[in-house]
């Protein structure tokens, strides 16, 4: 069997363009039996996961929770809020107190951009980035790709654009390094106070006209605005973004194509999208979800397979 060219997951742009196959191929045998009416596998049976969340999340820790239990590993769950981490306790003594317990893998999302690289050095474990910052979100990059390749067939040749609070979202750089990768044209269409001054450099066009940006694509990926991470106004109002940059189904059915509508969640409805875009045959939005655990399963699986 195939195996990844890497011991760890911390962002999309240390894997090839084999180690994204070998996921999605190992990702497809998994959605197969997640749908099954015994939805478990023994595969992990011997392998201990400790889930370490330094920040607030619903769909990416429950997803890896649920990805873990399906293939039978040990899972420990960590929230930091109710930690020792509130005492001043570092990042590698807590992590290191986590291993000495014989976790195997370390599934982490952190305020931090490259924490997990720092720990990659630091401990004995493998380690899968589940989000650092406004830096990289890779699972969620590989099950976006995974979505489009179920709906349209392949990634490569594909138009993508992005839309929305570019600056600030690990989800944006994880997808431009997945979709550049694969094959894709990518555009990214926001205020132009939320596109990052290199992203040029990264081989993407930016649109700031969303009419224009939603005639040339396939596929848009509608990003929330991130006010959590502002210190500062970006723009006017809601209202104002909601009209310059949200997606209604007026706007949809003007269009002289169908295109498909990403989320990587949380929605804010009535901001970038609509409820009757949300809810349309259009969204692929709850495929995403579905996808998320068996594309978790395939990197957990494939990563504990080079733990010796």
């Amino acid at each position: 069997m195939s195996e990844l060219s890497v011991n760890h997951l911390l962002g999309i742009k240390y894997l090839n363009q084999k180690d994204i196959n070998l996921i999605f191929e190992t990702a497809d045998h998994f959605k197969e039996v997640i749908n099954r009416p015994i939805k478990k596998v023994p595969s992990l049976r011997d392998i201990t996961i400790a889930n370490l969340f330094f920040e607030n999340s619903t769909r990416t820790r429950l997803s890896f929770e649920l990805a873990e239990k399906r293939l039978s590993a040990d899972v420990i769950n960590f929230s930091a809020a109710s930690s020792s981490v509130k005492k001043g306790e570092t990042l590698i003594d807590t992590v290191n107190n986590i291993l000495s317990m014989k976790v195997d893998m370390v599934v982490m999302r952190h305020p931090n951009p490259g924490a997990g690289v720092f720990l990659s050095k630091h401990v004995n474990a493998s380690i899968v980035n589940a989000g650092d910052g406004a830096h990289e979100h890779p699972t969620q990059a590989l099950l976006d790709s995974y979505s489009i390749r179920e709906k349209l067939g392949e990634v490569r040749g594909k138009k993508v654009v992005i839309v929305g609070d570019v600056l600030h979202s690990r989800v944006a750089l994880s997808n431009i390094f997945a979709l550049k990768l694969q094959g894709a044209e990518v555009k990214v269409c926001g205020p132009k106070t939320l596109i990052p001054k290199y992203i040029g450099k990264l081989g993407v066009q930016v649109e700031t006209d969303l009419k224009k940006a939603l005639e040339w694509c396939d596929v848009a990926n509608m990003l929330r605005v991130q006010n959590e991470r502002m210190e500062i106004s970006y723009f006017p109002s809601t209202r104002e973004y909601t009209q310059q940059f949200g997606v209604n189904k007026k706007l949809l059915d003007s269009l002289d194509k169908e295109i498909v509508i990403m989320h990587p969640g949380p929605i804010n409805r009535g901001v970038e999208i609509t409820s009757d875009v949300a809810d349309s045959n259009q969204a692929i939005i709850l495929d995403q979800v579905q996808n998320g655990v068996a594309v978790r399963m395939a990197v957990i699986y494939l990563l504990a397979s080079k733990i010796k």
